[in-house]
């Protein structure tokens, strides 16, 4: 193993760390302990490269080290202590010499531990791994629960009963078959029908995405979105308790259309004139509750998708914690069931590439809402979006997220924010650039957004970009 000079410079120039590299400076020693923390984090997460006489900050300069003298030495002693291998080698770098750790990802169903810890990376930090990771690590030797079936010794009228076949083929807009071995033909090539032994099984995907009722299905009756309505902004009086009963593609517009029936709707004037508006936009409903059906855990047994509707806010949440980091979910993008997004992608439901929350986040600052919160909880992940509120009524957490989430699509769209574009997303006059100019500089003490260029002295001409960027 031979890394060249050139090949440090094109990591050096990554946009974040993020992408399986980890540069420290190092330049006289590194603690050993957390060298093996980071080893078995950066395995955990697939494999990577750890740099010491590197900065961590952009542009990252090369600043040498004089750090692990005995490479082949370090690589034994890492391999006696985590009992997998770490190629280490140094590279003698024109601004100085640097160290690398190789580090191979772990095998598939396994997580590996330090001294019974399961670490990970979290930004700057590294922690121990969630049990519902763990668990997503742990079942990827098991069959995946989607392919397995709910419905099995079925003939072909049966399935055609079961399955909303005219709604599937108008999902793809397709022409309906001419005959009902058409209609099997293609449940089959698209592997949600198999015939198994002279009669038909239903696989669970099937059966979620296109049954005319869920609870035909037993085992994914539960498994039906949840849409409440409660009186007030707490759960204590409900109003309504409403269960979906069909599957999650032939039912997708039909649930969204009852959630916006039941929104409360708020008064507006403009230009003079009064119109009634609900509580929040239909895009950002469509959009989230398809991102809790698709990124759902199935694994987590008694919890289903649920939309709550409150008088000042909408809950929707799934079960399971979100692969991605919430404070990435902007610009990343990571499908936990990748046949379900794919299917539910080619019905015209989502578009898989992680631009759901960049639709959201937009339309929101187009209706001057407050940010959406997005939450993790036990075993469960919450997207909370909610009623108008005015900059002054904001708290400062409100602020410091509306801020970091402006930054964000400013950047995935190729801009900058500044001090003017965030008071256009809070519609705060010229005269209020202070106000902004504090939110900003919270966000910043927060270590979610940097200065663009931090050789800028003029505040007029300050930009911003998030801690990624």
């Amino acid at each position: 193993m031979s890394t060249t000079p050139e090949q440090i410079n094109l990591w050096r120039s990554a946009i974040s760390e993020d992408q399986r590299l980890e540069f420290k400076e190092a330049k006289t020693q590194f603690d050993f302990r957390t060298l093996c923390k980071y080893c078995v984090a950066l395995a955990n997460e697939g494999g990577g490269r750890l740099l010491f006489g590197i900065a961590d900050q952009p542009p990252r300069p090369v600043v040498g080290t004089s750090a692990v003298n005995d490479p082949v030495g370090m690589a034994e002693k890492l391999f006696q202590t985590l009992g997998f291998r770490v190629d280490v080698e140094a590279v003698n770098h024109p601004d100085g010499r640097v160290v690398i750790s190789h580090i191979p990802s772990r095998p598939r169903g396994t997580a590996y531990h330090l001294e019974g810890t399961y670490f990970m990376r979290a930004g700057e930090e590294l922690v121990p791994m969630s049990e519902d990771q763990l668990r997503r690590i742990f079942a990827e030797g098991e069959p995946d629960w989607l392919e397995e079936y709910s419905r099995t010794g079925l003939d072909a009228a049966q399935v055609v009963e079961l399955l909303d076949t005219q709604g599937f083929f108008d999902l793809l807009k397709l022409p309906y078959p001419v005959d009902q071995s058409g209609v099997l033909d293609r449940l089959q090539q698209e592997r949600l029908v198999d015939l198994v032994a002279g009669s038909y099984s239903i696989r669970r995907l099937g059966a979620l995405l296109l049954a005319k009722k869920l609870p035909d299905f037993p085992d994914l009756a539960r498994k039906a979105p949840r849409v409440v309505v409660y009186t007030g902004a707490s759960k204590l009086d409900t109003k309504l308790d409403q269960p979906g009963t069909k599957g999650y593609a032939v039912g997708f517009r039909e649930l969204v259309g009852f959630v916006m029936s039941q929104l409360p709707q708020n008064e507006v004037i403009e230009n003079a004139l009064r119109r009634e508006v609900k509580l929040v936009p239909e895009i950002a409903i469509r959009e989230l509750a398809a991102n809790a059906l698709i990124h759902q855990d199935f694994r987590v047994t008694g919890a289903s998708v649920m939309i709550e509707i409150y008088t000042d806010r909408v809950e929707i949440s799934n079960p399971g914690e979100p692969i991605v980091p919430v404070d990435r979910f902007i610009d990343g993008y990571q499908s936990r069931n990748e046949r379900l997004a794919d299917l539910m992608r080619r019905f015209a439901i989502c578009e898989e590439k992680g631009s759901g929350v960049d639709k959201v986040i937009q339309v929101i600052e187009t209706h001057q809402l407050p940010a959406p919160d997005f939450r993790v909880g036990f075993k469960r992940f919450s997207a909370v979006l909610l009623a108008p509120r005015a900059f002054e009524d904001m708290d400062r957490n409100d602020r410091i997220r509306a801020c970091y989430q402006h930054c964000c699509l400013c950047y995935v769209l190729h801009r900058k924010m500044t001090n003017q574009s965030l008071r256009e997303r809070f519609k705060l006059a010229e005269n209020k650039a202070e106000s902004a100019s504090r939110v900003i500089r919270e966000t910043v003490e927060a270590r979610l957004i940097r200065l663009a260029d931090a050789a800028q002295t003029s505040l007029r001409y300050r930009s911003y970009v998030p801690f990624w960027g």
